[in-house]
């Protein structure tokens, strides 16, 4: 089984409690594990998942994608029903009270842009992965990212009352300034 079959054998799963939820899964659908179109290596609020509208496909198909980041069946799974609630609820809602209505009902839980399996919901996609095998992916690790650059700002801080700028070296090599309490700003040690 591909990992692209792996993941319509969970749609084909799914369809009958969304439809008994009052939002069945578009017949034209199609799920691969994929890069997300935006986001997909971000350090923070990374998208791990991504739903487009069957207006956007040429044969009117609904396309799901899953981060390669994911290997965990059940976290596969359970970004498969996040993005599927986005396509019975309509690409367009984002995730607005429809979506949260839908979601809620099926089980996911935490904020709506990052809902993931709640506990009754995992236990079921459990159940699917088992009846799926093993799920034919290995996590990909993209380690060789290019990091994000960091502010070319220069942080100064005062000894005496704790007043804080930023600047660009240009204007540190000229001089440091003066506090307004006098004091003369010193470079300060940045946390990371």
């Amino acid at each position: 089984m591909t990992r692209e079959e792996w993941l319509m054998f969970g749609i084909s799963q799914l369809r009958d409690e969304f439809r008994a939820n009052g939002a069945p899964v578009p017949r034209k659908i199609r799920a691969s594990c994929s890069w997300p179109s935006k986001g997909a290596l971000a350090q923070k609020k990374r998208v791990i998942g991504e739903a487009w509208s069957s207006e956007n496909s040429g044969d009117g198909t609904f396309e799901v994608f899953i981060s390669p980041v994911l290997k965990k069946p059940v976290e596969v799974l359970g970004t498969l029903v996040h993005e599927l609630v986005h396509c019975a609820i309509g690409i367009d809602q984002k995730h607005n009270s429809r979506f949260r209505a839908l979601a809620v009902r099926m089980g996911l839980e935490g904020k709506m842009t990052a809902a993931v399996a709640g506990d009754e919901l995992a236990k079921r996609l459990r159940v699917i992965a088992k009846d799926a095998g093993k799920y034919p992916h290995a996590e990909l690790v993209h380690s060789n990212a290019p990091k994000k650059q960091g502010t070319r700002m220069l942080k100064l801080q005062c000894n005496e009352c704790g007043y804080t700028v930023r600047t660009t070296q240009k204007w540190v090599d000229v001089g440091l300034p003066t506090c307004p309490c006098d004091a003369t700003l010193y470079l300060a040690e940045e946390e990371n």
